[in-house]
């Protein structure tokens, strides 16, 4: 979709559609939709009266302009209470709007900033919302498949109040990028896992590294070897394809750096202790934390915020063959910590372990990770919040706060002390899997063990990465999960 920036009032633009708002508890109409109400004789207030405009957050009714006004239509868009409105209410409600116009012959969409009069919007969040659900909305993937549904190609931003215009167009910009970022998220995390081997996703990278000007570097197995990254090494061994850790550098030279760490599983059986067979495909986006970060990455270096950023993703197959790491072997950490594998599907924390104490070795002063890590997360919050897990308040706290404005919620969950019991091993200096009682939080608990002092956040998006029963911006396939808030999370600490 191409989003775009004009001055002209609304009631004056040749859109196929205008998209205007009102509230749910709005009584009397005022302002825009007033304006337009008495454009089109009274036809939004006698459908309000009707009840079939309520307001709700992603409704939408459709009028017909009939020669009153250079657009064939206008979209009465719904969201929800005044006071409840912020940017995930408009932009689920643009996104909302854009998928249900998919095969309608709407091409181009037009809006002013909507929403006016909730106290938690302003010029700039708005159209940064606005531009953020009419891409996501409009998200295919079609690769090897064409869609008979197309989304409208074009939405246009219209403000024509001087002092609004400043802000309402970087918001329309910040916006874009971090869209086009979720939706290369996606688009990576939506490849077979064929065409998406760990080689291919170093091509990518690659790739991204030279359109937005970072530094790369990526390590192949023995590189990996001279490291120490026997737990990385230990997944790799039962799979052909071989193994990468991708490394982008953003600012490299700064102190105090922010790593960014995604699970690069470009396709998990299992290993050895093979998964049941059923819906084993959507396995090939095990590499959704990977997608995400590579992602930010991508929109880090165009925003260029004021602070280093590294991207690391350690990527391999997870695969069983004769030889595969078993259940009961014993691997080595790059820290240098014995691992007792005591299940080979729990292969995502052995591959961060040792890419979060490589991210140390780079000089990390913060690290954050994110993995479709454990099917518990799924259990215990379902598809719409990942599981957090920290051992720092601050950036606890941060990224709650992120998450409520991206949308992308998350819950933080306890650290105590008494779950590590789960993870003692007779043999080792810890077992990869604690169980399956509190499997989320004792799998973040495995990885607080290689971060040591380091501010450290986990993000646990299993569940989270792949939908099936699309609603508003999140569509069928690939979510993109997280990757708004990773780059939001750079912004902020570079404190822009």
């Amino acid at each position: 979709m191409d989003v775009r920036f004009e001055t002209k009032p609304i009631e004056q633009f040749p859109a196929d559609c205008i998209v205007i708002s009102i509230f749910e508890d709005e009584e009397k109409l005022r302002g825009e939709i007033g304006r337009m109400d008495k454009i089109l004789k009274g036809a939004i207030s006698e459908l309000k009266k009707d009840g079939e405009i309520k307001g709700k957050r992603g409704e939408a009714t459709l009028v017909h302009t009939r020669c009153s006004l250079p657009a064939k239509r206008v979209v009465v868009l719904g969201l929800g209470k005044k006071s409840d409105c912020d940017m995930d209410a408009v932009r689920f409600a643009m996104g909302s709007l854009v998928t249900r116009l998919r095969g309608s012959g709407i091409n181009h969409l037009a809006s002013g900033l909507i929403g006016t009069g909730s106290r938690k919007l302003s010029a700039r969040t708005t159209a940064q919302a606005l531009a953020e659900g009419a891409l996501l909305g409009s998200y295919t993937f079609e690769k090897y498949h064409k869609t008979d549904l197309p989304a409208p190609e074009a939405f246009t931003l219209l403000v024509d109040d001087r002092s609004k215009k400043p802000d309402a167009n970087n918001g329309l910009k910040k916006g874009s990028i971090l869209a086009r970022a979720q939706n290369l998220a996606r688009d990576l995390a939506n490849e077979p896992s064929n065409s998406m081997t760990p080689t291919i996703l170093a091509e990518v990278a690659a790739r991204v590294a030279k359109e937005v000007g970072l530094k790369i570097m990526v390590l192949d197995e023995k590189e990996a070897e001279k490291e120490g990254m026997g737990a990385f090494l230990g997944v790799a061994r039962g799979t052909d394809e071989p193994a990468k850790v991708i490394v982008l550098r953003y600012r490299p030279s700064d102190s105090n750096l922010l790593a960014l760490v995604g699970k690069g599983i470009t396709f998990d059986s299992g290993g050895i202790s093979i998964k049941p067979s059923l819906n084993m495909d959507s396995m090939k986006a095990d590499m959704s934390g990977a997608a995400s970060v590579l992602s930010a990455m991508w929109a880090i270096g165009q925003l260029k915020p004021r602070i280093g950023v590294l991207g690391i993703m350690p990527a391999t197959e997870n695969m069983p063959s004769g030889h595969a790491m078993k259940p009961g072997d014993i691997v080595k950490s790059m820290s240098g910590q014995t691992i007792e594998v005591v299940n080979t599907d729990a292969e995502g924390r052995l591959a961060l372990a040792d890419a979060i104490t490589y991210a140390k070795k780079l000089g990390a002063g913060t690290v954050v990770d994110v993995a479709t890590l454990t099917g518990a997360c799924l259990i215990s919050l379902g598809e719409i919040a990942s599981g957090l897990i920290s051992n720092d308040d601050r950036l606890a706290n941060l990224l709650l706060k992120i998450s409520d404005e991206t949308g992308e919620k998350m819950w933080r969950l306890p650290t105590f002390s008494e779950y590590d019991e789960q993870l003692r091993s007779d043999i080792a200096d810890v077992k990869n899997s604690g169980g399956r009682p509190a499997g989320t939080i004792t799998a973040g608990m495995f990885l607080k063990r290689f971060v040591g002092d380091t501010p450290w956040a986990h993000i646990d998006i299993a569940g989270k990465e792949v939908v099936e029963k699309p609603t508003g911006y999140r569509l069928k396939g690939s979510t993109g999960v997280s990757t708004r808030t990773l780059i939001e999370l750079a912004l902020r600490m570079a404190g822009k």
